[in-house]
């Protein structure tokens, strides 16, 4: 039986520099901390007035703080194709990623003012797990970053005791879903229709509305 934590891994060049499991493990978790952490002083500088960009740097920063001194090419794009366990979905080759991480940013910044903070989130959730841009770390880099322009967009940082990226690690299988049906309404359409992220914008409102919820139990007295 094929484990659902593990179904869309990504099968890229071996990079890894950590052998031990407990050692991964726990450098893992470690850096899970400071990307959060990063997250929140990123929104908070742009609560305190720092105009707001999405841009490649940024995501880039984002996966070398999640897989810094487990993978080799921490912080830098993927040199070559890689493969997503269990998934029908062939990214991009390594030499088209920062093109397509470009564009990501594009529309994220083009589109700040028309779009709502829910669709800004859950496009940027669904494209970058696409171009799966590095070796290591795309899930988690995507949910952050994800989760940054919600943050941003929404002008707060989100109260809660468990995140949506915290949701998505404890129950994947809603997640791989909304990411699939996006894959594939691309492939059809081949374009970006208004729709194409419907069901990952269904799933980022859900999650939302029980991060919210567990704040205001909390506030009540709630354990």
């Amino acid at each position: 039986m094929v484990d659902e934590q593990r179904v869309r891994h990504s099968e890229a060049e071996e990079a890894a520099v950590v052998d031990s499991d407990l050692e991964r493990a726990t450098r893992e978790a470690a850096n899970s901390l400071l990307q959060a952490e990063r997250v929140r002083n990123c929104v908070l500088d742009a609560l305190d007035g720092q105009p707001f960009k999405l841009r490649p740097s940024r995501i880039l920063d984002l996966n070398r703080v999640a897989i810094d001194g487990l993978d080799a090419y921490a912080g830098n794009f993927r040199p070559a194709g890689i493969k997503i366990g269990e998934s029908k979905h062939i990214p991009p080759e390594g030499h088209l990623v920062p093109e397509f991480v470009e564009e990501l940013c594009d529309y994220v910044n083009e589109n700040w003012e028309k779009r709502t903070a829910i669709h800004l989130a859950s496009f940027v959730m669904w494209r970058l797990n696409w171009i799966h841009p590095f070796t290591d770390g795309n899930g988690r880099t995507s949910r952050a970053t994800s989760y940054l322009v919600l943050c941003v967009k929404l002008g707060m940082l989100l109260p809660g005791s468990q995140s949506i990226p915290e949701q998505i690690v404890a129950n994947r299988r809603p997640y791989y879903n909304a990411l699939e049906g996006a894959d594939r309404r691309h492939e059809a359409l081949g374009s970006f229709p208004e729709n194409i992220v419907e069901k990952m914008e269904e799933l980022m409102s859900g999650m939302l509305a029980e991060q919210l919820r567990n704040t205001h139990q909390h506030a009540n007295g709630a354990r």
